[in-house]
């Protein structure tokens, strides 16, 4: 039987934080190897569940090596990049050898020392299992593809669904390309294009029009004889680097230039609705009385300029500040504030407490606020998501949490580990009932969507200002291509 390697390193990283990435971020979250990585991720709706499941289905031996990931926050630390990326190609060396090799990549991760972090795992990775060992990687829908990351792999399959619900079947799609690959079957050449081009973080809805088209495009491309794969990577604006913005792959069985055709086309496709791709969102003042005049409830409003998801703090009181300036009452939001979170535990369950709320990470999301209440819960913090949804984790450990409920019946939920909001759970595994609300903050765009939408009346992007804000253009990047569209209007593409 033939075997295969299994190693995965995601990370978004956002390079306007001023926040560094660890190892101990990495280790919090997850950071496994051998057989603890079989363990950790057997079953799983991410696509290293998919890689092993592939195992399975199509009939090769899956060899763990190490696979890890941390929630979005800033470039990684050089140190502990190195220190992951020395264990990985060490757990690799151990696993010779190998007829194959698939990792599960972000694609937007960045290092202090290598801003293409991607590019140079694989780069690593390669080198240990040479030119003849074919290499397939997943990567996210938000991934700033290089031609380094494309140089070193036989194939790249990139998720196709925002929020990312795909994650296991890319996984699958992933395994069966090395199955067929390994069994002579197909010989995967590929072929990567970027058009000088941004897509609003508030457009990347792939069930909805305009992104909607570009993932009809590469299914469309999809059917053409020869063709393995297609994918649409949407880029991510938080990281300034070289290869940032939108890019297009195409994967073809022994044909280069059917691959070239095939990106071509879905560019050329793209850059002529290229000014569907800009957004426009209410401010936090219209979002609120929009909310507050509504009969509906709740009301989800989506605080996009602190989109954990995107790395951002997770402790923006923008929007609370704007609900307390209208009077609306009967809130929810969750916040990152490990203080608050010690002085909820110093008093007590059922206790008075006054805080500070939230806004101390940095200086962009706002001032803390100053609520009064009782301390209605103290949690682990620990929930599982057993449905499928946005980032596959299914395990999620936000630390120590509380639950205050303050004078003007709002619920205050801190956390003392940063958490992105993709699963409900996160308030149900409290004794919350997030449908009982008016308005439901939550720090994030397009992804929590899957995890909201059953509970929410209507789903609201506000223009909020942070480290994640929707306009590019609120940015001063240093690296990136120019012209990009639509930071340069005039920008032009030549195939």
């Amino acid at each position: 039987m033939k075997r295969v390697g299994i190693a995965g390193f995601l990370h978004e990283s956002n390079t306007f934080l001023s926040v560094a990435t660890t190892r101990e971020h990495f280790e919090q979250a997850s950071l496994t190897k051998g057989p603890g990585l079989l363990e950790r991720w057997e079953g799983s709706s991410h696509e290293l569940g998919g890689f092993l499941e592939g195992a399975r289905r199509f009939g090769f031996a899956p060899v763990p090596t190490l696979a890890t990931y941390a929630i979005p926050s800033g470039a990684i630390q050089s140190v502990a990049f190195d220190e992951l990326l020395d264990e990985m190609v060490e757990e690799l060396r151990k696993a010779l050898p190998l007829d194959g090799l698939l990792v599960a990549l972000h694609g937007a991760t960045v290092a202090e020392n290598f801003p293409d972090a991607d590019g140079e795992i694989l780069r690593r990775l390669r080198q240990v299992v040479g030119s003849d060992i074919p290499i397939i990687a997943t990567l996210d829908l938000h991934a700033n593809v290089s031609p380094k990351m494309v140089a070193h792999t036989n194939a790249t399959v990139i998720y196709r669904s925002n929020p990312h619900l795909d994650q296991k079947e890319r996984g699958l799609e992933a395994a069966e390309l090395m199955a067929r690959t390994l069994t002579g079957q197909i010989q995967p050449v590929q072929a990567l294009k970027c058009p000088p081009l941004l897509i609003s973080i508030s457009k990347q809805d792939t069930s909805q029009s305009p992104a909607l088209g570009l993932y009809e495009d590469a299914l469309e491309v999809m059917t053409w004889p020869g063709i393995l794969s297609a994918s649409v990577a949407m880029g991510f604006y938080y990281a300034d680097v070289e290869e940032m913005g939108a890019s297009f792959l195409a994967v073809a069985d022994k044909n280069r230039e059917l691959a070239v055709k095939a990106a071509r086309w879905m560019v050329q496709r793209a850059w002529e609705r290229r000014q569907d791709f800009v957004g426009q969102l209410l401010s936090p003042a219209e979002a609120v009385r929009r909310a507050a005049q509504s009969a509906a409830a709740p009301i989800v409003l989506m605080d996009v300029g602190d989109n954990v998801g995107g790395g951002s703090a997770g402790d923006s009181t923008i929007l609370l500040h704007e609900i307390l300036k209208h009077g609306v009452s009967n809130a929810l939001v969750v916040l990152y504030d490990p203080e608050s979170v010690t002085r909820c535990v110093a008093a007590g369950v059922r206790q008075p407490v006054a805080l500070q709320a939230g806004a101390k990470t940095d200086q962009l999301h706002g001032k803390p606020v100053p609520i009064q209440g009782k301390v209605r819960l103290i949690s682990d913090g620990v929930f599982v998501e057993t449905q499928v949804r946005h980032g596959g984790w299914g395990l999620n450990d936000q630390g120590i949490t509380a639950v205050v409920e303050t004078e003007q019946q709002h619920t205050m939920v801190f956390t003392s580990r940063r958490m992105a909001p993709m699963s409900l759970e996160q308030l149900l595994s409290l004794g919350l009932k997030p449908e009982r609300k008016k308005i439901l903050i939550v720090k994030g765009v397009i992804a929590p969507r899957a995890a909201y939408e059953p509970v929410a009346a209507e789903i609201i992007l506000v223009d909020t200002p942070g480290s994640t804000s929707a306009n590019p253009s609120s940015f001063t990047f240093h690296y990136r291509r120019h012209p990009l569209y639509p930071l340069e209007p005039d920008a032009e593409y030549q195939a």
